[in-house]
């Protein structure tokens, strides 16, 4: 049986509950991607992963919005007019008729009142509080119109607040309907789509709102499959399942070579940042001469090469290049022996033995291999934990049990929105227990998030995100590893519309 046949008969096999009753690759009018993880919520407030982010952006709206293409570029989107007339002011008018489905009503300006003070009234407690944290309140001037009121100025307002996922614009109505807070029943929506149905662990599909005009979108519908592992979904699509995937490295490097038939492959700079982070609350890392030997030992080249086979690139910190802040510099090489130093300093020359957690994905469990191994070099035993994306994601925060409490080891990887405030906005001491499960609790570099939400000058935010970066490292809870690089596969039927990292604006999506 040949390689291509084998794909076709475990596609046919593994895959058939995903993908039962799927329309062929002919049937233009739908749309089938695939997302690496679930949906738990549709709610911005406490969004905890892309595939949400994705979703949510066919479902609601947001003042601004991003378009497709190699440039951070926005435009309007739910507002017909909008200006920053001085630094802690943005007067808004939106765009009259954009209805609210299931008969909610108009949006108004009580709608933008609403989501964007909901996002730091401490009832709501959201993880993404920092997003909206200098907002004052919103002044409604009329049904359409009113006006931002910021306490300072807040540089990131244009390029990862209004525009990216706490910018998402939900209804009074629509939140109290959902209990307070929306899991995945949105109640209304007012987007480009709106989720016609949803089966957990399978997919979502997005039907085409009739009430959205302001432009149609090419698809009447969008099925979203939830396929964690890549490798599964590449033979999805090399089925003839799927329309639109990331495919993972390995393959990167094989499509690059030969393509299946029928299909087309782009390549993206990533935003993305991936580390191997420490406890620094737990016992056994506490002393940070055993840290500092484990970042000293860990074969960061080795690991690259094993999970992404060459392709992807050492990081200096969690600054992606062409960024604000990007440490432009070489991070040293393995030193065994510096390492097997500071284990006998801290009396642990007869070794230690800790815990790894991780998705588990071959990705992640590529890297992590590669890490225990280089640790065991200096008698560091590591034992891998591999967990599933909706445990996984709830293992640091306090709010969801006692987890955080054994964490040792964790290999994370995170993406934002092109600002390097919200490369560091989880780093923060109020982030300790929320998504700073590494619990690193620096006042210096929480007044350095703050000032460079503040400064407008890029030649002087570059230093403090320069510095932040230097005392994640000087902790010794932090080795940094890559910002990966984006590999899409997709049907030469269709032409997808991306942003510059390659995430994705289904709605924009066209027939090629």
């Amino acid at each position: 049986m040949s390689r291509r046949q084998l794909g076709r008969s475990l596609a046919a096999g593994a895959s058939a509950s995903l993908f039962q009753a799927v329309p062929s690759r002919a049937q233009a009018s739908v749309l089938r991607v695939r997302q690496g993880s679930d949906l738990q919520q549709l709610d911005p407030a406490y969004r905890a992963t892309s595939s949400e982010n994705n979703v949510m952006r066919c479902l609601y709206r947001t003042l601004v919005r991003y378009k497709p293409g190699d440039a951070w570029v926005y435009e309007n989107d739910a507002a017909q007019s909008i200006e920053q007339t001085d630094p802690t002011h943005v007067r808004f008018t939106l765009k009259p008729g954009i209805i609210w489905s299931n008969g909610i009503g108009e949006m108004t300006a009580e709608d933008v009142k609403f989501t964007f003070e909901r996002h730091v009234d401490p009832k709501t407690a959201s993880p993404y509080r920092n997003d909206w944290e200098v907002l004052d309140r919103v002044d409604i001037t009329d049904k359409y119109s009113g006006v931002i009121v910021l306490k300072e100025p807040f540089t990131p307002l244009w390029r990862s607040t209004l525009p990216w996922g706490s910018g998402y614009i939900l209804n009074r109505k629509q939140v109290e309907l959902a209990g307070g807070r929306i899991r995945t029943d949105p109640k209304t929506s007012c987007g480009p789509y709106v989720l016609s149905q949803f089966t957990p662990g399978q997919k979502a599909v997005l039907t085409r709102n009739p009430d959205y005009q302001d432009f149609r979108p090419e698809f009447d519908e969008v099925q979203v499959f939830a396929i964690p592992e890549a490798k599964t979904a590449e033979i999805a699509f090399e089925a003839g399942e799927l329309d639109y995937t990331e495919v993972s490295v390995a393959s990167l490097v094989r499509y690059r070579k030969q393509l299946p038939r029928g299909a087309t492959l782009f390549e993206k700079p990533s935003l993305a940042w991936v580390w191997l982070g420490m406890n620094g609350d737990n016992p056994t890392l506490k002393d940070i001469r055993l840290r500092q030997a484990i970042q000293k030992a860990v074969d960061v080249d080795g690991a690259l090469d094993a999970a992404y086979f060459g392709v992807a690139k050492r990081a200096t910190g969690i600054i992606a290049p062409g960024l604000v802040g990007h440490r432009d510099i070489t991070m040293p090489g393995r030193d065994l022996a510096g390492a097997k130093k500071l284990l006998a300093e801290a009396g642990l020359s007869r070794g230690v033995k800790l815990t790894l957690h991780l998705l588990n994905n071959s990705t992640m469990q590529s890297l992590a291999q590669v890490i225990q191994a280089s640790l065991l070099e200096i008698g560091v035993e590591v034992e891998l934990v591999p967990v599933a994306p909706a445990v996984y994601w709830t293992l640091g925060n306090e709010s969801k049990g006692d987890a955080w409490k054994s964490l040792q080891l964790i290999l994370t990887r995170y993406t934002s929105s092109p600002d390097p405030s919200q490369m560091t906005a989880w780093y923060t001491p109020q982030q300790v227990g929320v998504w700073n499960w590494e619990r690193f609790s620096s006042s210096e570099f929480g007044a350095l998030h703050k000032a460079g939400l503040v400064e407008a000058d890029d030649a002087k935010r570059r230093p403090l995100y320069v510095r932040m970066q230097e005392m994640m490292e000087q902790s010794g809870q932090y080795v940094f590893l890559t910002h990966e690089v984006f590999g899409v596969l997709h049907s030469q039927a269709i032409a997808p519309a991306v942003m510059p990292d390659a995430t994705p604006i289904y709605s924009r999506f066209r027939r090629a």
